[in-house]
């Protein structure tokens, strides 16, 4: 069945790879995005591409407009809201804006895809964890973050009231929404520019320049493949048993950012030395940072059959591919 899916946030990184499958799957797709952290370079060879030519519509514009929302989100039957701050670079150098995006933005997507009854998923983050330590991290588990003195869990706590709406439409009007929790999605397009610790390690390692690990590199994350994310998320908006619920989505090996490091300098086979940088030379002074974040994702395989297991090496190596061919 041919679909038109509206993508939030569509030229940015995740949104850039999902409307692309959906296109290779012989869908419409419309996306909007500001461009504040996206990009039209990702979707440039989609643009270029003959065969999406009559099937792929860009907006430049706000979610805030909600006259071109309103068209929007009527034309499609299915919406991704993937528009919102990232990175934690940007959201502590726009704490404000970070804020009003991420609760008014999904305000207005959440209002208007109630008033014509379409199936929207909104992406969260593994942040909404809070100061977890435990691993791995259920849906269910309690939340406990820092105080609002620190602007780090300003974010955080954006992304749950966004959750908190999403639940609520579900409970009080049926809406058939979804939400997953992103655990440090990867890949080809990504950019260090917000503070992506993969894109900027592997440019670094590929420069043969000191890689700059913040703190002292003990700290812990899982990575996951962008292609499996949008794999999951196409399967779980089609999936009734996931609305109204929280997802995580995340990948299969916890390294510390330490040992990440090492393996990319091994695998790009680099000079390159590691530089420890305290926290308080690059953020602000009140910068906490989360010690572990592991995901437990039995939900999301019993929601929908599957969840992520491409290895890290291999993320790796599709990273280190893409930036190789990005700098000839």
């Amino acid at each position: 069945m041919h679909r038109k899916i509206l993508i939030t946030g569509g030229a940015g990184f995740v949104g850039s790879h999902l409307a692309e499958k959906y296109l290779r799957a012989g869908h419409e797709v419309y996306v909007i995005d500001n461009l504040s952290t996206g990009s039209l370079k990702n979707i440039e060879h989609i643009q270029n591409n003959p065969a999406f030519k009559d099937r792929f519509h860009v907006t430049i514009d706000t979610i805030f407009n909600e006259t071109k929302m309103l068209e929007l989100v009527g034309i499609c039957d299915t919406v991704f809201h993937l528009a919102a701050a990232v990175g934690v670079k940007y959201i502590l150098d726009n704490p404000l804006s970070s804020i009003t995006t991420n609760i008014r933005g999904t305000e207005i997507v959440l209002g208007l895809c109630n008033k014509f009854r379409k199936k929207v998923l909104l992406a969260s983050t593994s942040e909404a964890y809070g100061k977890q330590v435990k691993a791995p991290l259920c849906e269910e588990d309690d939340i406990t973050f820092g105080s609002s003195g620190k602007s780090r869990w300003s974010y955080a706590t954006s992304k749950l009231m966004d959750e908190f709406m999403g639940i609520a439409y579900y409970r009080t009007t049926k809406l058939p929404v979804a939400i997953v929790r992103l655990f440090n999605t990867v890949g080809p397009r990504q950019t260090g520019q917000y503070g992506m610790v993969i894109p900027n390690f592997v440019q670094q390692a590929l420069r043969d320049q000191n890689i700059t690990v913040f703190g002292d590199g003990s700290q812990t994350r899982t990575f996951t493949h962008v292609r499996e994310v949008s794999d999951c998320l196409m399967k779980l908006i089609d999936t009734p048993a996931a609305y109204g619920q929280v997802v995580n989505i995340g990948g299969t090996e916890e390294i510390s950012i330490q040992s990440l490091a090492e393996r990319i300098i091994k695998k790009t086979g680099s000079s390159s030395k590691l530089s420890f940088i305290p926290y308080e030379q690059v953020y602000s002074a009140d910068f906490e940072d989360m010690g572990r974040r592991v995901p437990s994702t039995e939900k999301l395989r019993s929601l929908i059959g599957f969840a992520p297991e491409l290895d890290l090496d291999e993320i790796l190596e599709d990273v280190i591919r893409f930036i190789k061919e990005e700098a000839r």
